[in-house]
């Protein structure tokens, strides 16, 4: 058996369930539940957790097997938060019932459904760029580091920022690359 790269330490206040095929971890914001690999063992050792596996594509799985862990006792301690930016003159999101509506661009507003265990927050910002283009911020936080991600990852395949003009969704702190159009390469020539 391969060991780990080094012991989990579990944190205070997390609970740990262990089966052959099944870890569950229960913290104060929720309960997560992680799918063991065939082939990897996760055993606890006091307070710590170990993961070992045998030889070959299972001990690949190890390192990822213990990463996912970590980032378990992370959501049901603290949680996860990703935040998205949607920017455009007379772009728009608003909370409905089942998850958001947007406006950005489309014929139609598009409706994106929240999956469970996943709260959204929007709020209408000021434009740091001092454009009169309305600037939203989609807030999505949750447990599930994975599904924070997924859901962030899709908010922002709806309309990624344009590199001409930079309007459309991105992450907070994420550069868009502008391009310069027709009219500036045509006036260098």
């Amino acid at each position: 058996m391969a060991k780990s790269y080094r012991p989990l330490n579990v944190p205070s206040g997390v609970e740990i369930r262990i089966s052959p095929e099944l870890v569950q971890v229960k913290g104060k914001l929720g309960t997560l539940e992680l799918r063991v690999p065939r082939g990897v063992q996760v055993k606890q050792i006091d307070s710590s957790i170990v993961v070992e596996g045998e030889s070959g594509v299972e001990r690949a799985l190890v390192g990822t097997t213990r990463a996912l862990l970590r980032n378990m006792f992370a959501g049901v301690t603290s949680g996860y938060k990703k935040i998205v930016e949607l920017r455009g003159m007379g772009y728009r999101v608003q909370k409905t019932k089942s998850g958001l509506q947007i406006n950005c661009g489309f014929s139609h507003p598009v409706d994106f459904t929240i999956p469970a265990g996943i709260t959204v927050e929007v709020n209408q910002v000021p434009n740091p760029d001092d454009t009169k283009e309305q600037m939203f911020e989609i807030i999505i936080s949750g447990i599930d580091k994975q599904v924070v991600g997924d859901v962030a990852a899709r908010i922002r395949a709806i309309k990624p920022a344009d590199p001409y003009h930079g309007k459309g969704f991105r992450y907070r702190g994420e550069r868009v690359r502008k391009k310069a159009g027709k009219r500036a390469v045509g006036a260098q020539a």
